[in-house]
């Protein structure tokens, strides 16, 4: 459990570092171009490393991918578009609140009923936005808005997914065949939209590359692998920490400073994902306490 959970730790280093690549990759490449070629190169690699995975794939898989790659798409278009306008830190913080629309989505479509600390997160995440995005006079910058869509996006490509997992679905296959829809469709939009070119600096070929086989073919193997071993709360915990890496890539490798408002709404919105996520757990371990009986571990 403890090399799983460590081996997450590094997919949520690797995420959180992917927001400053993808600022540098910009320089270099154009937005989708980059996304085509980030998928692109990642499934080249996953298929030629796990071809024999991908034997008898069937129209179901296909269509779910097809499905997946299409939202992936939409999530990176709103990130790339996003990061022109909007500082890694930012970013990373509200992207972060994929965690809280993933419930209000079950709530509204699913009829799954809204709780408690859910609410109470919602609240802290709104007011932790207000603070890192709003300046005087009142205005929001458009890629804090569209960061702000990507984490509303890949809301939905989590419902999508535990769909995908009811329906029986080979979650391998589906891993690396969304990989492809995903910089297919990047590069259909690159040669529509731009003009295609690959990157002309050796910092623009360095970032695309790390964008490819670490956060990309790395991550989207290693995650599952690992939570086999570990469970969900843990994962989760271990998760919410991308932000908090985003921020430590921006400021140490861009000179990101946020300034004492865009830290306490930072805080505030951390501090709303975590109690939508785990307020429950705390506040029946609280009640148990008083009650004097033992604790549920959070391992449970």
């Amino acid at each position: 459990m403890k090399k799983s959970e460590w081996l997450l730790v590094m997919v949520t280093i690797c995420w959180g570092s992917s927001y400053l690549l993808m600022k540098l990759a910009l320089d270099s490449v154009g937005e989708m171009t980059l996304i085509g070629l980030r998928f692109g190169i990642a499934f080249a690699l996953t298929a030629v490393l796990f071809h024999r995975k991908l034997k008898g794939l069937s129209l179901h898989t296909t269509g779910y991918a097809a499905l997946q790659g299409a939202l992936l798409l939409g999530v990176f278009v709103s990130i790339t578009y996003g990061l022109k306008t909007t500082s890694t830190s930012n970013a990373g913080f509200l992207v972060s609140l994929t965690v809280i629309f993933v419930p209000i989505l079950s709530a509204v479509f699913m009829r799954q009923r809204m709780k408690p600390q859910l609410t109470a997160g919602i609240s802290l995440a709104i007011a932790g936005i207000g603070l890192l995005t709003l300046k005087m006079p009142l205005s929001m910058q458009p890629g804090d808005i569209l960061c702000i869509a990507a984490a509303f996006l890949y809301a939905v490509y989590v419902l999508v997914t535990s769909r995908a997992v009811r329906k029986k679905v080979d979650m391998f296959q589906l891993g690396i065949l969304q990989l492809a829809f995903t910089g297919g469709y990047g590069f259909v939009l690159a040669f529509l939209l731009e003009k295609p070119s690959l990157p002309h600096s050796l910092n623009g070929w360095l970032s695309v590359g790390a964008l490819a086989v670490v956060c990309s073919a790395f991550c989207y193997i290693a995650q599952p692998l690992a939570q086999r071993y570990t469970s969900p709360a843990r994962a989760g915990l271990i998760f919410a920490l991308e932000p908090v890496f985003a921020a430590l890539f921006g400021y140490l490798f861009a000179d990101e400073v946020l300034g004492m408002q865009g830290y306490i709404g930072a805080l505030l919105v951390m501090s709303g994902v975590l109690v939508s996520e785990y307020g429950g757990r705390w506040m029946s371990a609280l009640r148990k306490k008083k009650s004097g009986q033992p604790a549920v571990p959070a391992e449970t």
